[in-house]
């Protein structure tokens, strides 16, 4: 009969994954950063989970001649939340270390990966919302567009470049590190 514990190795794995969540709310999830000939040095947005940073000021000042709402943390209620949820996953993920039963695993695996989805689906529709609800008597008329997650976009003489923050690269470590126990315990 096999069993539904896993080892206290596995064990270990999930408690450092239980840290990493915790360790990736102190660095950015996300940036976004603006270049044109007038700034070659570059305009930020860094998202971080509970809180914005950046040159906010300016990009908002420049954004209002093509008719773009102001970025601003009451544009985003996810960052008056997202922390909570960031201390309630290390919670989960600790009391799945010290239960060590599968089941629990898997099921938050399947919880970690839904909230995934559904934060990509959250940026992208506020990334759509920003690019396609330009105000029609902006000063500067430009056709809608929705910038990338990640990746590169121009818009009139600026180009952006979307990436991943470093607290994103510590979620994705510590949920590789939730996979090794299935796969290290496959045969148990």
């Amino acid at each position: 009969m096999k069993s539904k514990k896993f080892s206290i190795g596995s064990s270990l794995l999930i408690t450092c994954s239980a840290i990493l969540f915790g360790v990736s709310a102190f660095f950015p999830w996300w940036k976004m950063g603006f270049y044109a000939p007038q700034y070659p040095e570059g305009l930020n947005i860094i998202v971080y989970p509970t809180k914005l940073e950046g040159q906010i000021d300016i990009i908002n000042g420049l954004n209002h001649y093509i008719g773009m709402a102001n970025f601003g943390e009451k544009n985003f209620p996810e960052l008056s939340y997202l922390g909570y949820i960031v201390i309630g996953l290390v919670v989960l993920t600790l009391l799945t270390a010290i239960i060590r039963n599968k089941a629990v695993l898997y099921g938050l695996i399947s919880l970690i990966t839904i909230g995934g989805l559904l934060g990509i689906y959250d940026l992208h529709h506020a990334l759509y919302k920003y690019g396609t609800n330009l105000d029609p008597h902006a000063a500067i008329k430009i056709k809608p567009f929705v910038p990338p997650i990640i990746g590169q976009n121009q818009v009139a003489n600026f180009t952006t470049h979307s990436l991943l923050g470093l607290g994103t690269y510590f979620i994705l470590a510590a949920f590789v590190l939730l996979l090794i126990p299935l796969w290290k315990e496959r045969k148990r």
